[in-house]
This record gives C-alpha cells, sequence and structure tokens, in this order.
C-alpha cells in the first residue's frame, strides 16, 4: 500500500496518451488505463481505435507497470458526467483505496511529475485511514485552447484541478467533497487545442456536453492570433471566467512546456498558495 497509481481514461483522443503517459511513468509505481470494452463514450457514441496504439503501448511499457482495465462504462440511464464520475470511481477501486489515487486524462501534460510525487508524499499519513482523513490535491492547468497557423493561443492564467485523492468518493468527474491540498505543481491541458472536428466530437461526448454555453463554438472558430486581444470571456460553461488569451508562437508541445516553466507570469505565488490552503484548512477544522 502507500503506492503511487496513477488511472487514465482510454476514449477517443487515445493517441494523446502517447504524450500523457510518458512524463508520469518513472515516478508511478502502478499505471492502470480504463477502456471501456465496446469503444463507447459517455454519450453511447463509438470511436474508431488503431489497434497498433497497443504495440506501441506494450513496446513503451518496459518495466511492465500498465494494466488494461475493460468494462462496461456507457450506462444509458446516466448522464455523460454521471458517467463520466462513475468510471473514474470504478477506475480507483481497480487502483486501490490506501494508495495514492492519481488520474491524469489524455490530454494532461505533467511538467514535473517526480516533484507532484515529492509534495505528495508529505501527506502519506492521510493513507493509514484514508476514509476518516479524506483529502484531494490539486496542481495547476495551464490550459492550452486552440492551435493557429504558427502558435497556440491559451488561457492567460493558470486554473486549479484536482489530480490525486486518498478516497474516491467523486461526486463530479474527479472531484470529492473533502479538503483540497493545493501543490505548486504545473499541467498542461490540451482540453480544447484540436481540430474543428475533434473538438465537435468531444463537445458531443465528454462529460460537460450538457454545460457548454451556445456562445462558445462561435468564438473558439473566430479567435486567432491577430485577433485574440479585442475578444474576451472564453469558457465553455461561465464564459468569464477565462477571461483573457495569450500567444505562443509555436505549436511545439516541447517549447511550450520550455516557456511555461520560464514564465514569471504563469508561476504560482507561496502566498497564493498559503492563503488557498489556510482558507481549506480552516473550512475542515471542525467536520
Amino acid at each position: 500500500m502507500k503506492k503511487i497509481h496513477v488511472g487514465f481514461l482510454f476514449s477517443h483522443d487515445y493517441e494523446k496518451l502517447k504524450l500523457s503517459i510518458p512524463p508520469v511513468y518513472a515516478g508511478a509505481d502502478r499505471i492502470f488505463i480504463a477502456i471501456d470494452e465496446n469503444f463507447t463514450t459517455w454519450s453511447g457514441n463509438k470511436f474508431e481505435v488503431d489497434l497498433t496504439f497497443f504495440d506501441w503501448l506494450k513496446e513503451f511499457d518496459t518495466e511492465n507497470k500498465i494494466e488494461i482495465y475493460r468494462d462496461n462504462f456507457y450506462i444509458p440511464t446516466l448522464t455523460e458526467i454521471e458517467n463520466d464520475t462513475r468510471e473514474r470511481h470504478l477506475l480507483s477501486l481497480k487502483m486501490g483505496i490506501g494508495n495514492w489515487l492519481i488520474q491524469v486524462d489524455s490530454d494532461e501534460y505533467f511538467l514535473d511529475f517526480e516533484k507532484f510525487i515529492s509534495d505528495l508524499r508529505k501527506y502519506d499519513d492521510f493513507l493509514d485511514n484514508p476514509e476518516k482523513n479524506k483529502i484531494q490535491i490539486a496542481a495547476f492547468w495551464i490550459i492550452l485552447y486552440k492551435y493557429t497557423e504558427k502558435g497556440i493561443l491559451y488561457v492567460d492564467m493558470p486554473m486549479k484541478a484536482i489530480f490525486a485523492t486518498n478516497y474516491p468518493d467523486y461526486n463530479l468527474a474527479r472531484r470529492t467533497s473533502s479538503r483540497v491540498i493545493y501543490t505548486n505543481n504545473i499541467v498542461l491541458h490540451e482540453s480544447l487545442s484540436r481540430s474543428e472536428e475533434e473538438l465537435r466530437f468531444k463537445l458531443e461526448n465528454w462529460g460537460h456536453k450538457r454545460q457548454v454555453n451556445a456562445e462558445f463554438i462561435d468564438k473558439w472558430l473566430k479567435v486567432n492570433e491577430t485577433n485574440y486581444k479585442q475578444l474576451r470571456d472564453f469558457y465553455y460553461i461561465e464564459p468569464e471566467r477565462w477571461k483573457k488569451l495569450n500567444y505562443f508562437p509555436s505549436t511545439d508541445i516541447k517549447q511550450i512546456k520550455e516557456f511555461v516553466i520560464n514564465s514569471k507570469v504563469l508561476r504560482i505565488s507561496k502566498a497564493y498558495l498559503n492563503s488557498k490552503n489556510f482558507g481549506q484548512w480552516f473550512k475542515f477544522l471542525f467536520k
């Protein structure tokens, strides 16, 4: 027990696992990939799979850390977000309570997973009796919004996101109702930065399908590297949550990682972290 277990969800954008698995591979004790046995999305739609992906996976897994978990993850009577939450819960049960349960989506790329693990290990005592000492651990996304001809538009401030827990009583995707501990770790999130066809398929099949605002796709299509400074409010649910975009003149993920690492604007301050963590500690002090 007290192992570092990392879970991934396999769906229509499974090819992105070739970018998201390598950053966590060395630091993980075990990696679990949840695959719907019928290759069905949370909306009940089928997706095609090139089976050579599994050849890549077998070749990459030199330490035999990766386990495939196949199950039925589409229940017609559930909404998309309910299917999302259910799959993550089943995956975490497979990963084993008593270990650190880290879930990373296929389009999320850790900049320094070893540091995230080091931060996580400070709270190993929460694994002794996880059901009575529930916590969740957050890092921060840099959200890659849209590829352009020569670069990429991104949301110009880090956004908090939950990645780990000691007890998976999820109530919304990978979120629980327990205390959050914020860590100074950055994850690139290729959430919306894909082709129009790929994005439209995602919007019809992901957990947030019923929450997407009507104006989102038109604004996403309109914005580019020449007009992004004139536009505002880009979030797909509550637009004002992502007020502004910025631009990086490269589409190379390695270069983008270096840019984020060296950016002063995209850093998380100690004062901000301390404030957030104190607030969470105080909120749950008497619960």
